[in-house]
């Protein structure tokens, strides 16, 4: 791994390289110690880091935040694919490894959850709790056949496409309407993303199901929801909290599906719930 980062007050900036060449940038909130609970958060489809900011610096007196950039989105390696969530989960890992983060709170929304979960599956003993946002274990029976238009799509006409589509989704008509500076943003990280790596995202999301691997999850999970999530609808979220032995769940009125966006208090506030709660792989000396 290469590493490189930027001090600035109490917030750090920098770049890891995995051992298959993916560089990811990452930011750290709050100071840095073991004596510090942390918190890792990953975003959802084509979008980057920095959406998580207002959630990150809300939490960060409480914990160290942890952002990353997935392979293939925001400023992270364009690689073409295929893609797989062992390998965000691994990816994960490795940028923990370095940080030495032993263990961590991880969260995630949509795709973001999707690898959150996928990193419990695969390192249990490295989640302290675990934050399933707008998300689910499986997309459906017609998964593989929805996730394969929106890439072919994309792959076809380019994200351009997609943008309408994609708007409608993220967020409701009242909040697109009073927050379009939010929305452009939204859209510009969208756009900027790379067709081939948005593509193999796609057909990554359309292939997975962990349903049979929620029962074995002991650490507590916070699942959260928007009531008018039609991406990952408070359905999806109910297998999730029915699922995972102790789970809890919270719908946000009056939300779609981009919640750590459209409201960073009540995500921000879940997520300290989450913090708040016993771990059985907490020990008395944080990692």
């Amino acid at each position: 791994m290469t590493y490189k980062a930027i001090l600035n007050d109490n917030k750090r900036d920098g770049t890891v390289t995995t051992s298959d060449g993916i560089t990811l940038p990452y930011t750290v909130y709050g100071n840095d110690s073991t004596t510090r609970l942390r918190l890792v958060l990953i975003h959802s489809l084509a979008m980057s880091r920095l959406l998580w900011k207002p959630v990150a610096e809300r939490l960060a007196s409480r914990a160290t935040i942890l952002t990353l950039d997935c392979r293939g989105h925001g400023d992270a390696t364009k690689a073409s694919g295929p893609y797989r969530l062992e390998d965000f989960a691994s990816d994960l890992a490795q940028l923990m490894d370095h940080l030495g983060w032993a263990k961590a709170y991880v969260a995630g929304a949509s795709m973001g959850g999707s690898v959150a979960l996928q990193f419990a599956v695969s390192y249990p003993s490295r989640v302290l709790g675990l934050g399933l946002i707008d998300t689910t274990a499986w997309y459906g029976a017609e998964a593989k056949q929805r996730w394969e238009w929106r890439a072919h799509e994309a792959e076809e006409k380019g994200l351009g496409a997609l943008i309408d589509f994609q708007q409608t989704r993220w967020f409701t008509d009242k909040y697109r309407e009073q927050n379009t500076e939010e929305g452009a943003r939204c859209r510009s990280i969208f756009l900027a993303g790379a067709v081939s790596s948005f593509a193999a995202t796609c057909r990554m999301l359309g292939d997975f199901d962990l349903r049979s691997k929620l029962s074995g999850l002991e650490m507590p999970t916070a699942v959260v929801v928007g009531d008018e999530d039609y991406a990952t609808p408070p359905d999806m979220a109910r297998v999730l909290q029915s699922g995972i032995p102790g789970a809890t769940l919270q719908v946000i009125p009056a939300a779609r599906h981009l919640t750590f966006v459209e409201r960073p208090d009540v995500v921000a506030d879940a997520l300290s719930e989450l913090l708040d709660r016993p771990s059985p792989f907490l020990t008395s000396s944080l990692p």
